[in-house]
């Protein structure tokens, strides 16, 4: 069955970006000049995806207004004969048919999930979280749609991290089952490193069947106080196959303050406009700051 629709949880409160995010949905945050969740948003398109469910909370309201229609913006931008600006603001209005769904208290990745269902219904569906921008020659979600596709199994996307990072992530307990393609046997959420049964962590992209609503409805509160979606999927491997494929491509935690600044940096520096000025500034600062640490030593 073909991937029509995508989940996009988005109802969390931003706390690593506080202040900022006190009015400001952290998914809203630029990276250059594009709001983090339009990258995901476009990723989603990218592999073929027609319906984006996105989970809000109250004070998401911004992002629906990002993707809707903004009338006399377009007519002050026709008028001023503007017409690259005008066609890219058209374009975000029209990328995919958006649905909303709020979630009343932010109860963990589970149950933002689990808010989905009546939308979903019994059909396959791909997750991609917020915190993780991917680049790289074919989308992310894409490579998951075409496992799923060959496997016809829930697909969870993962790459290989520091064995003392496995405290930070959702970890997969796992079989080889190809070059990239492993056969996963249970997860773990946030595993000290000493507990950890690989250091294959999940990168915020799934592709899921419907049988996760089941599952997710009886899961208890995990890690955090939460419901975890890991918890579930450690239930859901148990009753059918389910495989990890490590993704290629560049991974940006744009959900941690270092990752949103490398991100920032990059993104820049493959902007046609900013590459130049922007790679002669940066040479100039680090210049700067390597003669501080002469003069300081």
């Amino acid at each position: 069955m073909k991937i029509r629709k995508a989940v996009i949880p988005a109802g969390g409160l931003g706390t690593r970006f506080l202040p900022a995010t006190k009015a400001i949905p952290k998914e809203m945050l630029p990276v250059v000049d594009t709001p983090t969740i339009q990258y995901i948003v476009e990723e989603a398109v990218k592999s073929g995806i027609e319906d984006i469910v996105i989970i809000t909370g109250r004070t998401k309201r911004a992002i629906e207004d990002h993707f809707d229609k903004s009338a006399e913006l377009e007519v002050r931008l026709d008028d001023a004969h503007k017409d690259a600006q005008l066609a890219q603001m058209e374009a975000i209005s029209n990328l995919a048919n958006m649905i909303y769904v709020r979630q009343k208290e932010p109860l963990g990745l589970g149950h933002a999930v689990m808010t989905a269902r009546e939308v979903i219904g019994d059909e396959p569906f791909a997750v991609l979280l917020g915190d993780d921008v991917m680049t790289g020659e074919k989308p992310a979600l894409a490579q998951l749609i075409e496992v799923f596709n060959e496997y016809d199994a829930p697909v969870v996307g993962v790459k290989a991290v520091p064995w003392t990072h496995t405290n930070k992530y959702g970890i997969i307990r796992a079989e080889s089952a190809g070059e990239h393609l492993s056969r996963v046997e249970g997860l773990v959420e946030k595993p000290q490193p000493d507990k950890a049964p690989t250091n294959l962590a999940v990168m915020g992209r799934y592709v899921l069947t419907p049988e996760i609503f089941d599952i997710l409805k009886e899961t208890g509160k995990g890690v955090g106080g939460e419901i975890q979606l890991t918890d579930a999927l450690d239930t859901l491997c148990t009753q059918r196959p389910m495989y990890a494929w490590e993704l290629e491509g560049r991974r940006y935690d744009v959900g941690d303050k270092q990752g949103f600044l490398e991100a920032t940096c990059e993104f820049a520096l493959a902007n046609p406009e900013l590459k130049g000025p922007f790679a002669r500034y940066l040479k100039q600062l680090v210049a700067q700051l390597e003669g501080e640490d002469i003069e300081q030593n």
